[in-house]
Protein backbone atom coordinates (compact mmCIF):
# COMPACT_ATOMS: atom_id res chain seq x y z
CA UNK A 1 0.00 0.00 0.00
CA UNK A 2 1.25 3.33 -0.73
CA UNK A 3 2.05 5.33 2.03
CA UNK A 4 1.38 8.84 0.63
CA UNK A 5 -2.28 9.41 0.57
CA UNK A 6 -1.32 12.17 -2.07
CA UNK A 7 -1.43 11.88 -5.42
CA UNK A 8 0.90 12.66 -8.39
CA UNK A 9 -0.81 15.15 -9.55
CA UNK A 10 -1.10 17.04 -5.61
CA UNK A 11 2.36 16.68 -5.52
CA UNK A 12 2.98 18.48 -8.40
CA UNK A 13 1.28 21.08 -7.31
CA UNK A 14 2.29 21.37 -4.17
CA UNK A 15 5.30 19.55 -3.02
CA UNK A 16 7.58 20.71 -6.08
CA UNK A 17 5.58 24.61 -5.38
CA UNK A 18 8.41 27.44 -5.41
CA UNK A 19 8.08 30.31 -2.69
CA UNK A 20 7.56 32.68 -5.69
CA UNK A 21 5.02 30.00 -7.14
CA UNK A 22 2.97 30.38 -4.13
CA UNK A 23 3.33 34.20 -3.79
CA UNK A 24 1.27 33.81 -7.60
CA UNK A 25 -1.05 32.12 -6.28
CA UNK A 26 -1.94 34.39 -3.48
CA UNK A 27 -1.77 37.23 -6.26
CA UNK A 28 -4.28 35.99 -8.04
CA UNK A 29 -6.47 35.08 -5.61
CA UNK A 30 -5.76 38.54 -3.81
CA UNK A 31 -6.94 39.95 -6.94
CA UNK A 32 -10.13 37.61 -7.68
CA UNK A 33 -11.30 38.60 -4.07
CA UNK A 34 -10.87 42.62 -5.10
CA UNK A 35 -12.47 41.95 -7.71
CA UNK A 36 -15.25 40.58 -6.17
CA UNK A 37 -15.65 43.14 -3.66
CA UNK A 38 -15.33 45.98 -6.00
CA UNK A 39 -17.94 44.62 -8.48
CA UNK A 40 -20.11 43.96 -4.98
CA UNK A 41 -19.35 47.37 -4.00
CA UNK A 42 -20.52 49.18 -7.03
CA UNK A 43 -23.90 46.98 -6.76
CA UNK A 44 -24.31 48.27 -2.94
CA UNK A 45 -23.43 51.59 -3.72
CA UNK A 46 -26.93 51.59 -6.26
CA UNK A 47 -28.59 51.19 -2.96
CA UNK A 48 -26.36 53.62 -0.51
CA UNK A 49 -29.11 55.51 1.02
CA UNK A 50 -30.78 52.48 1.75
CA UNK A 51 -28.03 50.80 3.09
CA UNK A 52 -27.17 53.68 5.48
CA UNK A 53 -30.34 53.77 6.51
CA UNK A 54 -30.82 50.21 7.59
CA UNK A 55 -27.43 50.78 9.54
CA UNK A 56 -28.45 53.53 11.38
CA UNK A 57 -31.26 52.21 12.55
CA UNK A 58 -29.58 50.79 15.95
CA UNK A 59 -28.60 54.81 16.81
CA UNK A 60 -31.80 56.86 15.01
CA UNK A 61 -34.56 55.18 17.49
CA UNK A 62 -32.39 56.94 20.11
CA UNK A 63 -32.62 60.51 18.31
CA UNK A 64 -36.59 60.48 18.13
CA UNK A 65 -36.75 63.16 15.27
CA UNK A 66 -33.43 64.27 15.38
CA UNK A 67 -31.05 62.99 12.12
CA UNK A 68 -27.70 62.13 12.50
CA UNK A 69 -25.18 65.34 11.79
CA UNK A 70 -21.88 66.03 9.70
CA UNK A 71 -19.44 68.83 9.91
CA UNK A 72 -17.76 68.58 6.93
CA UNK A 73 -19.57 68.80 3.06
CA UNK A 74 -17.61 65.70 2.31
CA UNK A 75 -18.40 63.51 5.03
CA UNK A 76 -22.43 62.21 3.30
CA UNK A 77 -20.33 61.33 0.57
CA UNK A 78 -17.77 59.47 1.75
CA UNK A 79 -20.29 57.99 4.18
CA UNK A 80 -22.27 56.42 1.40
CA UNK A 81 -18.86 55.25 -0.50
CA UNK A 82 -17.78 53.13 3.37
CA UNK A 83 -21.07 51.99 3.73
CA UNK A 84 -21.59 50.51 0.30
CA UNK A 85 -17.91 48.94 0.68
CA UNK A 86 -18.62 47.35 3.71
CA UNK A 87 -21.90 46.22 2.63
CA UNK A 88 -19.86 45.03 -0.72
CA UNK A 89 -17.31 42.87 1.90
CA UNK A 90 -20.59 40.92 3.35
CA UNK A 91 -22.15 40.27 -0.35
CA UNK A 92 -18.92 39.50 -2.00
CA UNK A 93 -18.12 37.18 1.57
CA UNK A 94 -18.74 33.99 -0.41
CA UNK A 95 -16.03 34.97 -3.34
CA UNK A 96 -13.69 35.62 -0.82
CA UNK A 97 -13.90 32.74 1.36
CA UNK A 98 -13.54 30.45 -2.00
CA UNK A 99 -10.97 32.36 -2.66
CA UNK A 100 -9.06 31.36 0.59
CA UNK A 101 -10.19 28.00 0.40
CA UNK A 102 -8.63 27.50 -3.44
CA UNK A 103 -5.74 29.05 -1.72
CA UNK A 104 -5.18 26.47 1.36
CA UNK A 105 -6.85 23.79 -0.41
CA UNK A 106 -3.65 22.57 -2.67
CA UNK A 107 -1.82 21.85 1.17
CA UNK A 108 -4.59 19.24 2.32
CA UNK A 109 -5.19 15.39 1.46
CA UNK A 110 -7.40 14.43 -1.86
CA UNK A 111 -10.37 13.32 0.59
CA UNK A 112 -10.33 16.39 2.68
CA UNK A 113 -10.76 18.52 -0.42
CA UNK A 114 -14.49 17.56 -0.55
CA UNK A 115 -14.86 19.60 2.14
CA UNK A 116 -14.86 22.57 0.04
CA UNK A 117 -18.50 23.12 -0.26
CA UNK A 118 -19.36 22.51 3.46
CA UNK A 119 -16.14 25.10 4.21
CA UNK A 120 -18.17 27.79 1.57
CA UNK A 121 -21.08 27.40 2.53
CA UNK A 122 -20.21 27.18 6.98
CA UNK A 123 -18.11 29.93 6.40
CA UNK A 124 -19.93 32.18 4.60
CA UNK A 125 -22.29 31.82 6.89
CA UNK A 126 -20.83 32.01 10.47
CA UNK A 127 -19.19 35.53 8.55
CA UNK A 128 -23.05 37.04 8.07
CA UNK A 129 -23.97 35.68 11.39
CA UNK A 130 -21.30 37.96 12.73
CA UNK A 131 -22.67 40.60 11.40
CA UNK A 132 -26.36 39.85 12.40
CA UNK A 133 -25.11 38.81 15.47
CA UNK A 134 -23.31 42.60 16.33
CA UNK A 135 -26.30 44.21 14.29
CA UNK A 136 -28.99 43.11 16.06
CA UNK A 137 -27.53 42.42 19.73
CA UNK A 138 -24.20 43.76 20.42
CA UNK A 139 -24.64 47.11 18.89
CA UNK A 140 -27.89 47.96 20.32
CA UNK A 141 -27.13 46.80 23.77
CA UNK A 142 -23.85 48.75 23.76
CA UNK A 143 -25.98 52.18 22.66
CA UNK A 144 -28.12 51.38 24.64
CA UNK A 145 -25.76 51.61 27.94
CA UNK A 146 -24.14 54.89 26.16
CA UNK A 147 -27.50 56.63 25.85
CA UNK A 148 -28.97 55.98 28.99
CA UNK A 149 -25.33 56.93 30.69
CA UNK A 150 -25.33 59.96 28.72
CA UNK A 151 -28.91 61.33 29.80
CA UNK A 152 -27.98 64.10 31.93
CA UNK A 153 -26.05 65.70 27.99
CA UNK A 154 -27.27 66.69 25.03
CA UNK A 155 -27.16 64.34 22.57
CA UNK A 156 -24.91 65.45 19.04
CA UNK A 157 -24.51 62.08 17.03
CA UNK A 158 -22.03 62.54 13.92
CA UNK A 159 -22.65 60.24 11.24
CA UNK A 160 -19.40 59.64 10.87
CA UNK A 161 -18.29 58.81 14.73
CA UNK A 162 -21.76 56.54 14.39
CA UNK A 163 -20.76 54.30 11.39
CA UNK A 164 -17.08 53.90 12.64
CA UNK A 165 -18.42 53.12 15.81
CA UNK A 166 -20.61 50.60 14.44
CA UNK A 167 -18.03 49.61 11.78
CA UNK A 168 -15.51 47.68 14.62
CA UNK A 169 -18.29 46.35 16.27
CA UNK A 170 -20.14 44.99 13.03
CA UNK A 171 -16.88 43.86 11.14
CA UNK A 172 -15.20 42.69 14.05
CA UNK A 173 -17.91 40.23 15.20
CA UNK A 174 -18.56 38.99 11.60
CA UNK A 175 -14.33 37.53 11.80
CA UNK A 176 -14.84 36.38 15.00
CA UNK A 177 -17.37 33.86 14.24
CA UNK A 178 -14.86 32.46 11.83
CA UNK A 179 -13.38 30.67 14.48
CA UNK A 180 -14.73 27.31 14.20
CA UNK A 181 -13.61 27.95 10.62
CA UNK A 182 -9.88 28.44 11.94
CA UNK A 183 -10.19 25.69 14.07
CA UNK A 184 -11.18 23.27 11.65
CA UNK A 185 -8.38 24.40 9.57
CA UNK A 186 -5.64 23.23 11.81
CA UNK A 187 -7.20 20.05 13.25
CA UNK A 188 -7.20 18.51 9.57
CA UNK A 189 -3.91 19.82 9.12
CA UNK A 190 -2.29 18.74 11.93
CA UNK A 191 -1.37 21.66 13.57
CA UNK A 192 -4.31 21.25 16.99
CA UNK A 193 -6.10 18.80 18.10
CA UNK A 194 -9.42 18.69 20.56
CA UNK A 195 -6.99 17.65 23.25
CA UNK A 196 -4.60 20.92 23.40
CA UNK A 197 -7.33 23.24 22.91
CA UNK A 198 -9.14 21.38 25.71
CA UNK A 199 -5.95 22.04 28.14
CA UNK A 200 -5.58 25.55 27.07
CA UNK A 201 -8.92 26.27 27.49
CA UNK A 202 -8.45 28.96 29.96
CA UNK A 203 -5.76 30.82 28.37
CA UNK A 204 -8.43 30.56 25.42
CA UNK A 205 -11.12 32.24 27.91
CA UNK A 206 -7.55 35.17 28.83
CA UNK A 207 -7.47 35.95 25.28
CA UNK A 208 -11.28 35.83 24.65
CA UNK A 209 -11.91 38.43 26.61
CA UNK A 210 -8.97 40.42 25.94
CA UNK A 211 -10.66 40.72 22.12
CA UNK A 212 -14.47 41.35 23.54
CA UNK A 213 -12.73 44.05 25.61
CA UNK A 214 -11.00 45.59 22.51
CA UNK A 215 -14.07 44.87 19.97
CA UNK A 216 -16.31 46.40 23.08
CA UNK A 217 -16.15 50.21 23.10
CA UNK A 218 -18.03 50.18 26.74
CA UNK A 219 -16.02 49.27 30.10
CA UNK A 220 -19.27 47.69 31.88
CA UNK A 221 -19.14 44.14 32.28
CA UNK A 222 -22.82 43.30 30.75
CA UNK A 223 -21.82 44.50 27.50
CA UNK A 224 -18.22 42.84 27.71
CA UNK A 225 -20.51 39.65 28.49
CA UNK A 226 -22.39 39.82 25.37
CA UNK A 227 -19.38 39.78 22.94
CA UNK A 228 -17.12 37.24 25.15
CA UNK A 229 -20.01 34.92 25.60
CA UNK A 230 -20.83 33.77 21.99
CA UNK A 231 -16.74 33.91 21.14
CA UNK A 232 -16.49 31.36 23.95
CA UNK A 233 -19.75 29.02 22.54
CA UNK A 234 -18.03 29.03 19.34
CA UNK A 235 -13.98 27.98 21.00
CA UNK A 236 -16.58 24.93 22.25
CA UNK A 237 -18.17 24.10 19.29
CA UNK A 238 -14.64 24.64 17.69
CA UNK A 239 -13.20 22.05 20.29
CA UNK A 240 -15.96 19.68 19.03
CA UNK A 241 -14.87 20.10 15.62
CA UNK A 242 -11.61 19.12 16.12
CA UNK A 243 -12.39 16.25 18.08
CA UNK A 244 -14.61 14.89 15.02
CA UNK A 245 -12.59 15.68 12.64
CA UNK A 246 -9.17 15.30 13.97
CA UNK A 247 -10.28 11.37 14.78
CA UNK A 248 -11.54 10.94 11.09
CA UNK A 249 -8.42 12.50 9.94
CA UNK A 250 -6.20 9.74 12.49
CA UNK A 251 -8.57 7.01 11.06
CA UNK A 252 -7.85 7.83 7.56
CA UNK A 253 -4.39 7.51 7.96
CA UNK A 254 -4.64 4.59 9.66
CA UNK A 255 -6.18 2.94 6.42
CA UNK A 256 -3.66 3.57 3.96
Amino acid sequence: MDTDPRDDNELAATGKMSFLDHLDELRRRIIVAIAAVGIAFVACWIFHERIFEFMSVPITQHLGDRKLTYLKPTEPFMIYMKASFYAGIFLASPVVLWQVWLFIAPGLYAREKRYAIPFLLSSSLLFILGGVFAYTVGLPMTLNFLTDFGHAFEEIVTATFYFEFALVIILGCAIIFEIPIVIFFMSVMGITNARFLLKNLRYAVLIIFITAAIITPTPDIPTLMVFAAPMLLLYLVGILVAWIFGKKRLRDENSD
